[in-house]
């Protein structure tokens, strides 16, 4: 942009502030305070995006003691997460649940950035 007598004028970048987001349902979370007492663990739970699987991506999902310094850290309900901000690119919106049925119960993951995902549910292409 150009001001008085030509000269130029900087503009400020506007950037987006957007806060990345996951939720966890009340049902998961619950899943995930027993299994901490069953394990008899304290911490949070860690959870990430690793290459492969059968759909080119899987979900990581295990126990950690404490968040990394660049963690982003969700807490519900005393129940905290963690998510690493490369796995965040790929799990922003996503929703943890847990589910019952006849054939299985389990964690189940319903993330907006997967287009395409195996029969398992745990491996997703994006």
């Amino acid at each position: 942009m150009k001001g008085r007598q030509g000269e130029q004028i900087r503009m400020p970048e506007i950037q987006a502030t957007a806060k990345a987001v996951i939720q966890v349902t009340p049902r998961a979370v619950q899943k995930i305070r027993d299994a901490f007492a069953k394990q008899g663990v304290e911490g949070g739970l860690r959870l990430g995006v690793l290459g492969g699987g059968c759909s080119g991506l899987s979900y990581q999902f295990k126990f950690e003691p404490k968040p990394r310094s660049t963690d982003h850290i969700f807490t519900f309900d005393g129940v905290q997460v963690f998510v690493d901000p490369k796995s965040m690119v790929f799990l922003d919106g996503m929703t943890l649940d847990y589910k019952e049925s006849l054939m299985q119960s389990g964690f189940a993951f319903d993330n907006p950035h997967a287009t395409k995902s195996c029969g398992c549910g745990s491996s997703f292409s994006a």
